[in-house]
């Protein structure tokens, strides 16, 4: 284990993961995605394969300059995340989403945007807290969020300080993180960890943020009657 604060912490060799990988069959179009688009798209050095010493990435190599940088955590089908990149050319984001018909289904939208400031990882976001540099984000997104409603599996969550805690490492101080959920028990677990992890509530509420693009998640919600919530934190320092 490192005591430099400016590394990732050591790494478990393996980790449990919870979720789906894989859902229906592809359509062909979106299997050439996969087969076409994703190699460009994907990040190099996060898994353990590409870097089992687990160095740092260079996010300035990957964007190209030192532009801020974004992470979305769970993109689903990749509404939001393409929004946002095109509404925001200054940034680069990255998105996270280990379901490969998400992945699939964003690739679809980044082509047919046309956006060039995205970086698609099809895996675990816990591998990728392992290389970021330490207060090297700008903004992450946790948009509906897998609820995982039964009591024994709230620890899957991923409001919890396994998760939180490498998130906060990786934030700027006074960085900005979002998080919308339909669910009301997974807002409360959100008010009462995230603050845990180094963060300051800033709001919450039903009222979305201005820029926010409600995501196919959300209409869902709506349309079964279950209402939206909208938390904002900022990362201490």
């Amino acid at each position: 284990m490192t005591d430099d604060p400016d590394l990732p912490p050591a790494a478990p060799e393996w980790r449990n993961f919870y979720g789906r990988r894989f859902g229906k069959t592809l359509r062909p179009s979106q299997k050439g995605y996969l087969n076409e688009d994703l190699e460009a798209l994907r990040p190099r050095g996060i898994t353990r394969e590409e870097n089992p010493e687990r160095q740092p990435l260079d996010l300035a190599a990957l964007f190209g300059d030192d532009r801020p940088v974004w992470l979305e955590i769970g993109f689903g089908g990749g509404e939001h995340m393409v929004h946002m990149a095109a509404t925001n050319p200054g940034i680069g984001l990255i998105g996270c989403e280990p379901y490969i018909n998400g992945v699939a289904m964003l690739l679809g939208k980044i082509r047919a945007a046309g956006v060039g400031n995205l970086a698609v990882h099809p895996g675990d976001v816990r591998d990728l807290f392992d290389v970021l540099p330490a207060a090297s984000l700008s903004r992450a997104f946790l948009n509906y969020p897998d609820p995982w409603p039964k009591t024994r599996h709230h620890r899957r969550r991923f409001v919890t300080q396994e998760h939180l805690v490498p998130l906060a490492r990786a934030m700027k101080p006074g960085a900005e993180f979002r998080v919308a959920s339909d669910i009301p028990d997974y807002i409360r677990q959100t008010l009462e960890e995230v603050p845990q992890a180094g963060f300051t509530l800033v709001s919450e509420g039903s009222e979305a943020w201005p820029d926010w693009y409600s995501t196919r998640y959300e209409q869902k919600a709506l349309r079964e009657g279950r209402a939206p919530h909208y938390v904002t934190f900022t990362r201490e320092g």
